[in-house]
């Protein structure tokens, strides 16, 4: 009997151990987002109306059916007057880029929301023991991650990572990355630096399918405080509960759908194809099937089964609509974040998740008010959310990305105290949600549609009137011809 109680303790004992151990383990693997701060450059940066124009009206490679396709797109682009460009756009140097004009963009967004995150949170740059830098346009030696080192004197052990080319998704990328490089070091701080470099990759041809870039992309990012510590799990704002990276750059067509090229004279530039929407439904569909498992209730799950194989109507629906169809997202999740990346990808997405405009409004007015800031555009949305006070403890946030590859990387943040940190957006809180995202583009500049007006008489000073602004004399000649 007492051999018996002897391996019967034992056994016992072993058992407790391993879940002790396994208990400290998965304590250990937990990602905590502490603070995030995001990039707002000063007023001279603003790219208004008048100033978008003086851009367009600087490239010498554009004629009137140019000039129309950027009126019509513009204007309905759901980018608003307060987004902010490149210093060397803003001068008038997007022809003529150099490197310190890309040294000096990504160091203002790296150096200006980690000096505000330093400071917010009282911990000490040498206190970070890994430090991921992401930008996709732009590659440096020594890298960024050594510019920040450097500035910051931080540890000889740090661990640092820099990612380029991972698109608009390299920010969840980074995140993802922290979060497994947790697994191995315990009690460690983590910053996570998402910026781009807009300037030097301004594309300066006449394709208007690499045209959309220049209209779409901003100056933004921000910079994150990651840790696994779990005794400062009640400071922490959020906890990161899943992690679901899609990669379908095996796919052709969704390999070249979103990426950087030359066009047939030359000019570099970022092509976005029409089968991008496509590319995107495709990675999102695959990435779906593996995270909502890990955030819905299983009763949810079970019941869109049935429906799905009960139902033999046939519908014009896209695939992504059909699969979200049988399902409530908001019995697992509160809040969605979607990527701010345009206005199309923004209605699609919360249509076919059947999205209130409540829950698309963040993504909407963060375009609106940054326009797409690549990998930084869902801090954007987040501080939007926690601006207006919809963050309650307990809630859960949906953040979805889709990047160059073609990949779609989204994850669940789980909030662990109220938020309503106006951020970024307390100097304009009070005017979101604008009524209209139309741009004032189409009501200054729409007599370029006008077909009674005669071309030919056109002169400089009646086109000065219209623009507002002096403007070279080769601009008559393009639009006439």
């Amino acid at each position: 009997m007492e051999l018996f109680m002897t391996i019967f303790l034992l056994v016992l004992f072993c058992f407790m151990s391993y879940l002790c151990k396994m208990y400290l383990q998965m304590r250990d693997q937990c990602c905590y987002m502490l603070a995030y701060e995001c990039y707002k450059p000063g007023e001279d940066r603003k790219l208004g109306t008048d100033t978008c124009a003086k851009v367009l009206m600087r490239n010498k490679n554009l004629g009137l059916p140019e000039y129309k396709f950027l009126l019509r797109t513009m204007a309905n682009s759901g980018i608003g007057e307060e987004t902010y460009g490149p210093k060397n756009v803003i001068a008038g140097r997007e022809a003529s880029p150099n490197l310190a004009d890309a040294l000096s963009e990504v160091d203002d967004i790296m150096f200006n929301t980690l000096d505000k995150l330093f400071a917010r949170t009282g911990v000490s740059p040498s206190e970070i023991d890994i430090l991921v830098v992401n930008v996709s346009l732009f590659s440096p030696a020594p890298s960024l991650t050594a510019r920040i080192i450097n500035r910051y004197k931080m540890r000889d052990n740090i661990k640092a990572v820099n990612l380029a080319g991972e698109g608009c998704s390299a920010s969840m990328v980074a995140i993802d990355l922290v979060q497994q490089m947790f697994k191995t070091y315990k009690n460690a701080y983590a910053i996570v630096v998402s910026t781009e470099s807009i300037g030097p990759n301004w594309y300066n041809g006449q394709d208007k399918s690499m045209m959309l870039s220049n209209l779409l992309f901003r100056s933004g990012g921000c910079s994150t405080l990651l840790t696994n510590k779990a005794a400062l799990s009640h400071q922490a704002l959020m906890k990161l509960n899943c992690s679901v990276r899609t990669h379908i750059g095996s796919d052709d067509e969704a390999y070249g759908c979103c990426i950087q090229i030359e066009d047939k004279r030359g000019y570099p530039g970022f092509l976005l194809t029409r089968k991008l929407p496509k590319s995107g439904a495709k990675a999102f569909i695959l990435n779906l099937q593996v995270l909502l498992p890990k955030v819905l209730p299983l009763r949810e799950l079970l019941q869109s089964v049935i429906k799905a194989s009960l139902s033999k109507k046939k519908t014009k629906s896209s695939a992504l609509e059909a699969m979200a169809a049988g399902l409530n997202l908001k019995s697992g999740i509160e809040h969605f974040c979607i990527h701010p990346g345009g206005k199309a990808v923004i209605d699609e997405l919360g249509k076919s998740l059947g999205l209130s405009e409540y829950d698309v409004e963040p993504s909407r007015m963060a375009l609106h008010r940054f326009g797409n800031t690549s990998s930084g555009g869902l801090w954007y949305t987040l501080g939007y959310m926690e601006a207006k006070k919809r963050l309650k403890k307990g809630d859960r946030i949906f953040m979805i990305s889709l990047g160059a590859g073609f990949m779609c990387n989204n994850c669940v943040w789980e909030v662990t105290r109220d938020l309503e940190d106006p951020n970024v957006w307390k100097d304009c809180l009070e005017n979101y949600p604008v009524k209209s995202t139309l741009n004032p583009f189409m009501d200054k500049y729409n007599w370029i549609n006008d077909e009674s007006i005669d071309i030919n008489s056109i002169d400089q000073e009646w086109l000065e009137n219209k623009l507002g602004f002096q403007f070279d004399p080769e601009i008559i000649e393009r639009i006439r011809s």
